[in-house]
């Protein structure tokens, strides 16, 4: 068991290094006093271009994500606009390899999770389109998962280990299912879910690990068709049987992170979300990723510094 540790990280030139608790996971956690200087960021060898600015105007507090460990071009700012305005209460992802430029005002104050990619899930191409825009405070989403992070952050800053690891696993949990949402709404926001869809994906993620979630017994649990089931899912530009392999697949991943070491197996991790064969696991990971289950538990749950 990994024991939370203080370190540092690199700030803006010019600017004093940020003090880091360091957590299980490969998690950092940086609470700034009143008007930090820059947000925490890692090494930016080579980065070049323009950078997004944050907006900040009134005093209170702040949440932002460093995503750690991306691979893609660090210049690349496709889709963020070059100002965005953030509120007290709001949730911004960044890139940790190119932090945008702040201007915090005096009285505000920021509660930074520094998380590898790998363990929320992301791709690199996922990163741009989530650090594109902050999560509202006013948001459903936001509303919801902003005081939790507030919270999560101020009882880790304090906790100590073993408590520290379930509640870095906890931070996890709670921004993976907030990029994943995230991610979700700005996939198709040319196709609003009706009550019924949001219905039948929530009864989706709560019977996941069931290998008997078929679209029959789909369909039977919401007294439609499967035709009807079918249907609505064309209308999302996707089928049954894919929102829960891909669902399932996702969970798996991320598991593997979580657990690479420990004591759970790949076959066991396929075995808790509804895969019933290790072999067909295994084809459909390497599909769906480009490597395999093992691959990718061993190359994302390596050493992890902050």
């Amino acid at each position: 068991m990994m024991t939370s540790t203080p370190c540092t990280i690199e700030a803006e030139p010019g600017h004093r290094r940020m003090p880091v608790r360091r957590l299980p996971l490969g998690v950092g956690l940086v609470l700034t006093g009143p008007a930090p200087a820059a947000l925490p960021a890692e090494s930016r060898k080579g980065t070049t271009g323009s950078r997004r600015r944050l907006l900040v105007r009134d005093a209170g507090e702040y949440l932002f994500v460093g995503l750690r460990g991306t691979t893609g071009d660090p210049a690349a700012t496709t889709g963020q606009p070059a100002e965005t305005a953030l509120a007290p209460g709001d949730v911004c992802f960044y890139d940790a390899r190119r932090p945008p430029l702040t201007d915090f005002p005096a009285g505000a104050r920021a509660k930074v999770f520094l998380v590898p990619c790998a363990l929320l899930g992301l791709a690199d191409a996922d990163v741009p389109r989530l650090t594109a825009a902050p999560v509202s405070r006013t948001s459903r989403l936001g509303a919801l998962l902003s005081p939790l992070l507030s919270d999560l952050a101020h009882a880790v800053a304090v906790a100590r280990s073993p408590v520290d690891e379930m509640l870095a696993r906890n931070a996890v949990n709670v921004l993976a299912t907030l990029a994943a949402e995230r991610l979700e709404e700005g996939a198709r926001p040319d196709r609003p879910r009706s009550p019924l869809v949001a219905k039948i994906l929530e009864y989706v993620e709560l019977h996941l690990g069931e290998p008997e979630l078929t679209p029959e017994v789909i369909a039977r649990a919401h007294h439609i068709s499967v035709r009807y089931l079918h249907k609505l899912f064309q209308e999302q530009g996707t089928s049954v049987g894919r929102w829960v392999q891909r669902r399932r697949l996702e969970e798996c991943r991320r598991e593997l992170v979580l657990r690479g070491h420990g004591n759970r197996t790949i076959a066991a991790v396929a075995g808790r979300w509804g895969f019933l064969s290790a072999t067909h696991f295994s084809r459909v990971f390497r599909t769906a990723y480009g490597m395999s289950p093992r691959e990718w538990r061993d190359t994302a749950a390596g050493p992890q510094g902050v």
